[in-house]
């Protein structure tokens, strides 16, 4: 009886811890939104474009820093990635304008490129089995989700014992510290250099030809706006709210008391249930068509979306409102890198993968910079919700007509 491949592999595990790190700095930056615009006495909308330039540089980084991985080496990648990423934690700690905060974030973006799913989850990928692909690639997203649970709460109980620069700085030496667990990001190469060479670019004119590959980059768009929007403007929402803590309700069983430390809390209760999920959509993966399950996530992200903002905001909407988007929130991200593995093979999956990644990161640009100025100018988040919610429809409908068959065989005919 052949022996089955394991699981959990330290390629795996190290891969999850990389993402977790990164993924805990990354998401906690909407917890800087109002003490950073009180010190300095700025609009919302310009750390909101802060924090949508780091999300272009992530998009555009993304493919190069997969085509680094492939070429040079998964770990020459991440080192760079890694470096990039402190420097511009450093030099965001020591920024006094909202220029210099968004020339910042470009480093930071570029930095979570390199040591984001991009890269990682195409090292796990080649790593994997074809038993377990699925559920590896699941399982590394959902380190991201854990990343949201730890990161605000840990960046609002370091803000209560340091200013926030000081707080950049901690993130500085912590994203460094995971170039400790590279001796164990050993997998199979992706191909020679000279495999790559001769095909790389026509596996890009079949992926740049398919209407399925143009399908699955623009529904993208549509998880980047949704995700960083909320990432980013959902705590200040929740900490401006009207409605006031209920002791006696949920909240107070949780010790919240106060709307900003329910802010945090909600982004937390969206990472936790996105474990679930993310897990859940990485078994769905192996067993039912990914173009059926991502568009049914996207539609019950427009509804949950729909329901949040036509009912009063109260503690008890957030918190139902958190679990059943973080239920959809990274489930995504299995289901489309594997989808891309799937029809394009592993080969090219961090050049392809960062190529769709990009509209990704399109989306959260706009997500986050809208809800910043539409904020500023009418002081409501209400139309870049119903924005989010029309284009997640729209993302449910594109991908229906998505042709789920492999063209690794028509790469190999084209290049022979």
């Amino acid at each position: 009886m052949e022996k089955k491949a394991p699981l959990l592999t330290p390629v795996l595990i190290a891969g999850c811890m990389i993402i977790l790190v990164g993924f805990s700095i990354r998401a906690s930056y909407g917890v800087f939104q109002i003490p950073i615009a009180n010190e300095f006495g700025w609009p919302r909308a310009e750390f909101s474009l802060a924090i949508a330039i780091q999300n272009l540089a992530w998009g555009f980084g993304s493919p190069f820093f997969g085509a680094m991985s492939e070429r040079m080496g998964d770990r020459k990648a991440i080192i760079l990635g890694a470096i990039l990423y402190a420097i511009g934690l450093i030099l965001s700690a020591g920024a006094t304008t909202p220029l210099e905060h968004q020339i910042y974030e470009i480093m930071v973006g570029f930095g979570i490129a390199g040591t984001g799913f991009g890269v990682i989850l195409a090292v796990i990928g080649r790593a994997s089995s074809d038993e377990n692909r699925q559920m590896s690639l699941a399982i590394a997203t959902a380190a991201g989700s854990a990343g949201q649970i730890i990161g605000p709460p840990v960046a609002i109980a370091l803000l209560s014992q340091m200013t926030w620069q000081s707080v950049f700085l901690v993130f500085a030496v912590s994203i460094l510290a995971i170039l400790l667990l590279l001796p164990l990001m050993r997998a199979p190469e992706a191909a020679s250099k000279k495999d790559l060479e001769e095909s790389m670019g026509d596996i890009l004119k079949l992926a740049f030809k398919d209407p399925s590959f143009t399908m699955i980059f623009v529904g993208f768009f549509a998880c980047g706006y949704q995700l960083a929007f909320i990432t980013a403007h959902f705590p200040a929402l929740i900490t401006e709210m009207s409605a006031p803590i209920d002791s006696s309700g949920w909240c107070g069983d949780l010790g919240i008391k106060n709307t900003a430390a329910l802010g945090g809390f909600s982004i937390s209760v969206i990472g936790f249930a996105n474990i679930i999920g993310t897990l859940m959509a990485g078994w769905a993966g192996k067993r039912y068509g990914k173009k059926w399950l991502l568009s049914g996530i996207y539609a019950g992200r427009s509804v949950a979306a729909a329901w949040f903002i036509l009912t009063p905001i109260t503690a008890n909407s957030v918190l139902i409102f958190s679990f059943a988007m973080g239920f959809l929130w990274l489930a995504t991200i299995p289901l489309t890198s594997g989808l891309v593995a799937h029809i394009y093979g592993l080969k090219y999956m961090a050049t392809l993968y960062g190529i769709v990644f990009f509209s990704h990161q399109l989306g959260s640009f706009v997500g986050v910079w809208l809800g910043g100025i539409l904020y500023d100018d009418y002081g409501t988040y209400t139309f870049v919700w119903w924005v989010g919610i029309a284009v997640g429809i729209f993302s449910s409908l594109i991908h229906l007509p998505i042709n789920e068959e492999k063209r690794v065989n028509e790469v190999t005919t084209a290049a022979s």
